[in-house]
Order: structure tokens, then C-alpha cells, then sequence
């Protein structure tokens, strides 16, 4: 019945509750006994003990659930200095130590990439943070490697090759080198060694090996080298191009180090937060082909070294408590995108967006990861690629723009007019100018006869003769859509290292040789193919 003076109006909006904090009289959901002292999610609240637990065994059952890495094989961790690198490498630290229930049983090694010249650091700058990284990486006491991003102008153009590598079933080769190795530790016992039956014998070996490492810490780079990355990174109009140029970058030195001290397996630190943000990211970047290799577990695109990682469930929060309760060390170093704009790049507005709707709605980056989990690594052709597949010369990924009439090749083809450009000089390891490879292609491929005055034309000669007379265009026809898009933000091809103008002076002659051979080659008729 309605009375006077009552308010039918709309209730007022009401403001979210707070986030349940742990109280005296809230237990561990894990052993219903200890308090609780953080709170991952809602009614998720762990004690000290059963946290650990339970960050210990999802990186540890990451580990056994893919079974990639082999006992006795060789891993580069690699470590930036942030949280979760050196949270990843804790956990390594501890699955070798002789408390672990059920040790770790790879070799590990640590590697470091100063990037100070890239982010417009001073040589003061640089050397305090190696000044903070060195006691570090001497008390983990597994063999280290610290280089500097300038060495990128030294590299061969071989780091942009994938080796071929043979196909095994992997639960086969799994048990055949587990029972290789017990074999191997049983043999070293019974000789009067340390018997193990789960141990790693080759974790003291580290402190010994530390005389070995690269002499990029005792010796700062060239100085012509970095005044040529520096040169690079301020060429790149774009912060989104700078980003994915320095990703690029440091995966090749990576790449390079791994294969040049015999490792196998190569460990980075992503997230799970980081690798949600980073499928939205590439989505946008137009390498939506590319997202099963670029945040799945395992990344197989060089061949014989394989990216893996073990992180990806866990969340940032997760890794901030963890090295807040345990004592994790870390180094902040800063970044290209450091105190950068939210709309700055096309990384910081992806981030600020998904960070943003996960303090909203807490599924967010959960929901965005497990839809990562379910992509296929497939080829767009057929089940299988070749060996001899084209490749994109930056990210080594398979190429997705395919012919003239594709969606992705129509979109570059208008967007991007390759000009005419100098042709520029390099720099190699001595920091003497160098004529660039790039430069050769014109002076060494040989001209047809078309190409005389007055000589007879033949068709399709003066065609190749112009697509080989622009550099630019050399270089755009060996990248994918992604890559395509960033070149666009490099005006120049002068400030690219010397191994990826020599690879792509490489493969240009490679391709025009193959194109001159199939013309003087005689095809099999019908007939014949089905006689024979």
C-alpha cells in the first residue's frame, strides 16, 4: 500500500566491496591450519609454506607436462634482471639444490643483455647496473654470459639460418634419455664417484667455468659499434617499431650465443600476465599468423634451438609476492618504453588496456592465456613445412604474404612505396666502414643481354634487372606482413646490421640464380612422369 512522502526513485549506484584481506580468523586454504599471508585471487588465500608449494609445482609441472627439456641437456636461462627472469631463475636455483624432493636434472647457464645503448644510456649508467648484475650472477654460480646489444654488428649471417632438426616422437626420446642418463649416473657411482639416482653432477661445475665467459664484461664495446646502434634505434620513427626492432635484436644475439656454447633449450621469463598482453599486442602488429610460436611453451622456428616457457602460469601478482616473500633479487633497468605515454606505442596502450580490465574484471588476462593455449602451430599450405621454406629475414618465422592477389599483400603493396635510397656502408667488428652487401647486388649480378643498347630483349629481363636496382625492395620481399609494417618506420636500410644486409644480398642471388636455372631446365611431359 503506498504511503506519503515515499521515495520511488532509483536506488544509487553502489560501489564495488573491497578485496577481501586475510584475518585472524581465516585460515590457509591449502592446510585449513596456518594464517594466511597472501591473497591471490578472491578466497584464494595462502600461508607461506603452501604458497611456495604451489609456485614450486606449477613451474615444475609445466616442466614435466611438455617434457622438452632432456637430462643432461644444456639450457640458457635468459635473464633481463626483472622479476619474472629471476623468479625463473630461482626456481631453477632451488629444482638443482640438494633439498629439492625431485631435482632438476638439465645443465644451466645465465645469460644477460645490456641494452643501455638502445634506451639512450651513459656509459656511467651502464656500468652501474653491471656493477649490480655481477654479484648476482656470481652468487646463482651457474656459468654466465654477459654481453652487450652493439655485438649484434659482429654477427655472422648463419645466426638467420634455421638448422634442420629431426623429427622424434617426443615420449620415445624422452624415456630413451632418462634411461641414458640413470645408466650414466649409476656408472659414475658404482666407479666410486657421488652416486645419484635423481641428482645433476654437473651443478658444481659452474664456479669453475666462470674464467670462461665472454670478455663483454671485462671490455665495454666498440665505440663505433654503439654509435651505430644508437644511430639505429634514433633512426626508427615510431616507439612500436623500436620495441619490436629490440625484440628482434636481442633474440638473435640470444640465438648466436646459445649455438655458439653448445646450448639446446633456451628459457625465457614471460608471464602469463605478460604473454596475454602480448597475443592482444601481435594481433595488432598483424602477426596473428605468428601467435602459437610467439607465447605457446615452446617456440621451434630456429631449429635446432628451441625457446621455452615455463612461466606462462603464472601472473605477475603471483611472481610479485613470491620475490617479495622469499627474497628474490632483481635489477631495474630501464627500458625503451620506460616513463613513456600510455598512447605511446602500440605495447604500453595493449598493456594499459588489458591491465586496466583485469583490476575490472579479475578473468581478464586468465581468459585471454587460455585462449592462447588452444592455437595450433599449422602451416598455411599443409600439415608440414619444409626445411627449405621461405623465411622472414627478421623473425625467422615462416612467410605469410604469398602472392600478389593475397589480403596481406595488397595491404602492404599500398600502404608502403619502397624509394629510391643510398646505398649504405657498414661497420664490422673493428669499427672500420665496410661496402655494404646490399651495394653488390646491382655491381655483382650478372646483366642480360637487354640490358646493352642495342642488344636483343628478352622477356622478363629488364623486369628483374629494376626489381634488383632498389635495395628496399630486396629487403621488403623477404618479410612477413608484421615486419613488413615496422620497415615502413625505417626510412633507411644504412643503420641495419651487416649480417642482415648480407643474408639478404644472400638470398637475392640465390633467388635470381634458382629463376635463370628453371628457364634452361627441360620439365618432364605428362607422359613420361606417368611412365616412370
Amino acid at each position: 500500500m503506498c504511503q506519503v512522502g515515499e521515495d520511488y526513485g532509483e536506488p544509487a549506484p553502489r560501489e564495488p566491496p573491497p578485496a577481501p584481506r586475510p584475518s585472524r580468523e581465516q585460515k590457509c586454504v591449502k592446510c585449513r591450519e596456518a594464517q594466511p599471508v597472501v591473497v591471490i585471487r578472491a578466497g584464494d588465500a595462502f600461508c607461506r609454506g603452501c604458497f611456495k608449494a604451489f609456485y614450486i609445482h606449477k613451474f615444475r609441472a609445466m616442466l614435466g607436462k611438455n617434457r622438452l627439456i632432456f637430462p643432461g641437456e644444456k639450457v640458457l636461462l635468459a635473464w633481463s634482471g626483472g622479476p619474472s627472469s629471476s623468479s625463473m631463475v630461482w626456481q631453477v636455483l632451488e629444482g638443482l639444490s640438494q633439498d629439492s624432493a625431485k631435482r632438476l636434472r638439465f645443465v644451466p647457464g645465465v645469460i644477460f643483455v645490456d641494452e643501455g645503448a638502445a634506451c639512450g644510456r651513459s656509459p656511467e649508467e651502464r656500468a652501474k647496473t653491471l656493477a649490480e648484475v655481477k654479484p648476482i650472477l656470481q652468487a646463482i654460480g651457474f656459468p654466465w654470459h654477459v654481453v652487450a646489444l652493439e655485438e649484434v654488428f659482429s654477427l655472422s649471417p648463419s645466426v638467420l639460418r634455421c638448422s634442420s632438426q629431426e623429427p622424434a616422437a617426443p615420449e620415445e626420446a624422452y624415456k630413451a634419455a632418462v634411461d641414458s642418463f640413470l645408466r650414466q649416473q649409476h656408472v659414475l657411482g658404482a666407479g666410486g664417484g657421488p652416486g645419484p639416482a635423481h641428482g645433476e653432477e654437473q651443478l658444481p661445475q659452474p664456479r669453475a667455468q666462470l674464467p670462461q665467459n665472454p670478455p663483454s664484461l671485462l671490455r665495454p664495446p666498440a665505440a663505433a659499434q654503439t654509435e651505430a646502434l644508437s644511430h639505429l634505434f634514433c633512426s626508427v620513427r615510431t616507439l612500436t617499431a623500436k620495441e619490436e626492432l629490440l625484440q628482434t635484436l636481442r633474440a638473435h644475439l640470444i640465438l648466436h650465443v646459445a649455438r655458439a656454447h653448445g646450448y639446446s633449450k633456451v628459457m625465457t621469463g614471460d608471464s602469463c600476465t605478460r604473454l596475454a598482453i602480448k597475443l592482444m599486442t601481435n594481433l595488432a602488429l598483424g602477426r596473428g599468423a605468428f601467435l602459437a610460436w610467439d607465447t605457446g611453451f615452446s617456440d621451434e622456428r630456429h631449429g635446432d634451438v628451441v625457446v621455452v616457457r615455463p612461466m606462462r602460469e603464472h601472473t605477475l601478482k603471483e611472481v610479485a609476492f613470491y620475490n617479495r616473500l622469499f627474497s628474490v633479487p632483481s635489477v631495474f633497468t630501464p627500458a625503451v618504453d620506460t616513463k613513456a605515454p600510455e598512447k605511446a606505442s602500440i605495447h604500453r596502450l595493449m598493456e594499459a588496456f588489458i591491465l586496466r580490465l583485469q583490476t575490472q574484471f579479475p578473468s581478464t588476462v586468465s581468459t585471454v592465456y587460455r585462449t592462447s593455449e588452444k592455437l595450433v602451430k599449422a602451416p598455411r599450405d599443409g600439415p608440414a613445412t619444409g626445411d627449405h621454406s621461405p623465411r622472414c629475414l627478421l623473425c625467422m618465422c615462416a612467410l605469410d604474404v604469398d602472392a600478389a592477389d593475397s589480403a596481406t599483400a595488397f595491404g602492404v603493396q599500398t600502404s608502403s612505396h619502397p624509394s629510391q635510397i643510398q646505398l649504405p656502408t657498414s661497420l664490422t667488428d673493428t669499427g672500420t666502414p665496410q661496402e655494404s652487401p646490399i651495394a653488390l647486388i646491382e655491381t655483382r649480378t650478372p646483366q642480360g643481354p637487354c640490358c646493352f643498347p642495342g642488344g636483343p630483349r628478352a622477356q622478363g629481363c629488364c623486369q628483374g634487372a629494376s626489381r634488383r636496382e632498389d635495395p628496399q625492395a630486396c629487403i621488403v620481399e623477404q618479410l612477413c606482413y608484421g615486419c613488413r609494417v615496422n620497415m615502413k618506420d625505417l626510412p633507411s636500410l644504412e643503420p641495419l646490421p651487416q649480417y642482415i644486409l648480407a643474408e639478404a644480398q644472400l638470398r637475392t642471388q640465390r633467388a635470381w640464380v634458382l629463376a635463370e636455372l628453371r628457364d634452361c631446365l627441360i620439365e618432364d611431359s605428362d607422359d613420361e612422369v606417368g611412365q616412370s
